[in-house]
């Protein structure tokens, strides 16, 4: 495989001393987290995936949900005190975060959004996370999540 990518996620990254490790897989299009567990070998439900979501007023945020698990809008909109939530469409998406769909970091976005993160998270030992380019995850520990995001941790893990 190539060289990893610099991408604002790892400049940041390694601007705040964060400790982490680069993960290059072959990305196929609508293939998700199962392929970049099964390329990597790792448990689906430590590849972290990062959503960009809107509530019913159309402001951005981040959703941050294990792999394996999917994210009932319903019980996000009620925790987070909003009538509705829904992903962004993509071109949106890419809009806010400046990254591409596929592709998409929670650090280094293009635009300061609130980030949301199912609480079950933190009781991993390790997690992948994008690292800002299609085919390219981040290894870190879940704990730095708090370093260098504002997080409000959530529970609405649908398995």
């Amino acid at each position: 495989m190539s060289k990893a990518p610099s991408t604002n996620a790892t400049r940041l990254l390694k601007q705040a001393g964060v400790s982490f490790t680069e993960h290059l897989y072959r990305y196929e299009e609508h293939g998700g987290t199962a392929v970049s567990a099964r390329e990597l070998g790792v448990d689906e439900h430590a590849v972290i995936k990062t959503l960009v979501m809107e509530d019913e007023t159309g402001a951005p945020f981040i959703m941050l949900m294990h792999g394996d698990r999917e994210v009932s809008t319903k019980e996000l909109a009620r925790q987070i005190g909003a009538k509705t939530v829904q992903p962004c469409k993509p071109e949106v998406a890419q809009r806010h975060s400046g990254y591409q769909v596929g592709g998409t970091s929670p650090f280094g976005t293009r635009k300061a959004m609130p980030v949301h993160v199912e609480a079950t998270i933190f009781d991993l030992v390790h997690i992948l996370i994008n690292g800002g380019s299609r085919g390219f995850l981040v290894g870190l520990d879940p704990r730095d999540l708090d370093k260098l995001l504002t997080v409000q941790r959530v529970n609405v893990a649908i398995p």
